[in-house]
């Protein structure tokens, strides 16, 4: 048995300052105190009331960070670039999805146990894979598990075989678009082309209530917070600089004695675990799951977030989730058909003169600020 000779492992991960990474917490937790207040308390004609739509659409944008932040662990910590995510997104949402379709009950338009698609497709029960759809327990297993023993299992195989570079970004993308096609077909079992939606209750408690939007708001800010701590520890622990010194230099580390499979496997499952716990919170305030989901431009939206936030930084495609979605929002009411060129010119852009994103910018800039401030000193 080879012992792993010692290899120089990079540094802990280059965040920003200590500073820097405490105001994005504050914030953050600021954002999910300050938000029902400005919604529930303050009345309707107040400049200062936060409305239901800017509610949902910052609850959106975080799910959206939350896999912004997925992504950055395996590509910008592991140099592996997934056009996939799409689909573990997806997946915890139509988990989710199912969960909430049986909590309709005889509520639904044919006033049937079944889903109103099943009954209009006259299926007389419920298919296999919706057995523990019932449960809310089950549920949340189910939307870590579902993602991560497909993430686990495709990607054994896959850097099993050393398949790595654009080889990967491209039978992940294979990979979410056969999904997508299967979740089309109605025979599947998830709605067709029309997924689930006119979703009612969850928990026994109504959905469309301010209180309840307000709660999976919080919850939503509570668990990328929670995340981006789990991401922070986990790229500076030694499990993280061996996943750096993988990026850098695999064939290297594989020479010292090393393994790549376990840690990159491991990073890749995580991954897509936490997109999948994004999906599930995304669906309940979005209200619709469908397999427009699992498109391809989704999943190369959430790489788009990564590199105009900045890889390797943790924050930085928190804040470029932000960015963009904001921007898509704005874009898509006042200049809709021009949407999709000003993504691919951002994408462009950000490649060709920000490559280490926004948050690298202003770091740069900070530095030649202190040289300045330096230079200038007696």
């Amino acid at each position: 048995m080879t012992t792993p000779s010692p290899i120089q492992l990079p540094a802990p991960a280059p965040l920003l300052t200590r500073s820097g990474w405490s105001a994005f917490i504050v914030a953050l937790i600021v954002v999910c105190a300050v938000a029902p207040v400005l919604n529930l308390w303050v009345p309707a004609g107040s400049a200062f009331h936060l409305s239901d739509y800017a509610v949902a659409l910052l609850g959106k944008i975080m799910c959206y960070a939350i896999c912004a932040l997925a992504m950055d662990l395996i590509w910008g910590y592991t140099g592996i670039l997934s056009l996939g995510h799409g689909l573990f997104f997806a997946l915890g949402g139509y988990v989710m999805g199912m969960y909430l379709m049986r909590q309709i009950g005889r509520d639904g338009n044919y006033k049937s146990d079944l889903p109103d698609f099943m009954v209009f497709l006259d299926w007389k029960e419920l298919p296999w894979h919706w057995a523990l759809s019932d449960s809310f327990v089950a549920t949340l297993i189910l939307i870590v598990a579902v993602p991560g023993v497909i993430a686990f299992v495709f990607g054994y195989f896959a850097f099993r075989s050393r398949i790595k570079g654009v080889y990967f970004s491209i039978i992940t993308q294979a990979m979410t678009y056969a999904a997508m096609l299967l979740f089309f077909r109605n025979e599947t079992g998830f709605g067709g082309n029309n997924g689930f939606t006119d979703f009612k209750r969850i928990l026994g408690m109504p959905l469309a209530t301010q209180n309840m939007r307000m709660t999976l708001f919080v919850l939503t800010g509570v668990t990328l917070l929670v995340f981006f701590l789990l991401a922070r520890w986990l790229v500076r622990s030694k499990f993280g600089r061996v996943l750096q010194a993988v990026r850098d230099a695999e064939t290297r580390v594989m020479f010292s004695g090393y393994s790549p499979l376990p840690y990159k496997l491991t990073i890749w499952t995580i991954s897509a675990m936490m997109c999948g716990v994004a999906g599930a919170l995304y669906v309940p305030q979005v209200g619709i799951i469908n397999p427009g989901e699992m498109s391809a431009a989704n999943s190369i939206e959430i790489a788009v977030w990564a590199a105009v936030g900045g890889r390797a930084t943790l924050i930085g495609p928190i804040v470029g989730a932000f960015i963009v979605n904001g921007a898509k929002s704005w874009l898509t009411v006042t200049a809709p058909e021009f949407w999709l060129y000003f993504l691919g010119a951002l994408f462009i852009a950000v490649t060709l003169f920000l490559p280490d994103g926004v948050v690298g910018l202003v770091k740069k800039l900070k530095k030649n600020n202190n040289k300045k401030t330096e230079g200038a000193a007696p």
